[in-house]
């Protein structure tokens, strides 16, 4: 059984995690985009922070793997294609490379981080944010808990690559980054709608393990699992982020 492929539709992300653009302007501050750079910004997603880039006076072509995400973003105005992050095929052409809450998607990291140190001029920089080792934690765990019941390995449908700080510094030293700064760090989030929402946007590879009629009980069992550690007493649902943000340079 191999992962299935995610789908992202616009307004269905904006209802249910629209707190992920607005959560990733500290990566922005970190990259400190300055006007007339050239910036790539993989996983566009919508193209929120990608027009928040172009707002700062830089010139910026957003990928993404969604058409459907992509087709967003070009409404806005936005320079946004559907390529592969994990075959990028720019050479040289970037200032700064940027990536918020997309990077964990992508299960090849080495092959991104080699692309990225192709698509940056000497003296570029890269700046991202992804989901950290522990990220999702209980969620991951009641996911998985409630396939293995069913038979399935879980690990063969997982969708997400949660590193430590010292292996992605490793990997971004290994690709000849030098790397300025990484920190990991917990960011409970608050959920603007509940935690089915967030399952029917996030865990769809763990979903569409199993057969149409079997997935609303898996739902519920995952939902009541996680109810006691996640859901307040006013009702409302917290996911339990820990992050991964890093700052490293391409050597001039």
């Amino acid at each position: 059984m191999s992962v299935t492929v995610q789908r992202w539709e616009s307004d269905h992300y904006m209802q249910h995690a629209g707190f992920v653009p607005k959560l990733g302007l500290g990566v922005v501050e970190w990259l400190a985009p300055r006007p007339g750079e050239r910036v790539l910004d993989i996983g566009c997603g919508e193209g929120s922070l990608t027009e928040a880039l172009v707002a700062a006076g830089c010139t910026v072509v957003g990928i993404d793997s969604s058409a459907e995400q992509v087709e967003a973003a070009r409404l806005r105005g936005l320079d946004a294609r559907v390529v592969d992050a994990h075959a990028l095929p720019f050479r040289q052409e970037f200032d700064a490379v940027f990536s918020n809450a997309a990077l964990h998607w992508m299960k090849h990291p080495d092959a991104v981080i080699a692309g990225v140190c192709r698509a940056l001029k000497p003296g570029g920089r890269f700046v991202g944010e992804c989901g950290a080792a522990g990220n999702v934690g209980a969620i991951h765990a009641a996911l998985g808990r409630a396939l293995q019941r069913r038979g399935i390995d879980a690990r063969r449908v997982d969708p997400w690559y949660f590193p430590t700080p010292e292996d992605y510094r490793a990997r971004l030293e290994s690709a000849g980054l030098h790397v300025r700064r990484i920190e990991r760090f917990p960011r409970p989030t608050p959920l603007p709608t509940d935690m089915a929402g967030w399952l029917a946007t996030f865990a769809q590879s763990f979903t569409q393990a199993l057969p149409p009629a079997e997935r609303p009980s898996f739902l519920g069992e995952v939902l009541a699992e996680l109810e006691p550690e996640l859901r307040a007493e006013d009702g409302r649902w917290t996911a339990d982020y820990v992050r991964l943000r890093f700052a490293a340079d391409k050597p001039a």
